[in-house]
């Protein structure tokens, strides 16, 4: 019976739960973030490049995009840390 004292149990976590937490949660972002910065600077230059090939530009907009994948790659990676 949900009434019954027995029934109910303690759901907080301990302490080395919440490090073991921490910990975890800690290396995921250590291993998403690179992923995130080097993705959005290929986006970027992927689509000044193509830009570039069918404007017939020479590789203006692929560093120009580029730059603005690494700025935007920049802002997302300090967006997530933490503090």
């Amino acid at each position: 019976m949900p009434s019954d004292p027995d029934s109910q149990q303690d759901n907080a976590p301990s302490p080395t739960e919440k490090k073991v937490e921490a910990a975890a949660s800690g290396s995921a972002l250590a291993m998403e973030l690179p992923f995130t910065m080097v993705g959005a600077i290929a986006v970027g230059a992927a689509i000044g490049f193509f830009a570039d090939r069918w404007l017939h530009t020479g590789h203006v907009l692929t560093i120009v995009l580029g730059a603005l994948g690494f700025a935007a790659g920049v802002r997302e990676v300090l967006r997530r840390l933490p503090g």
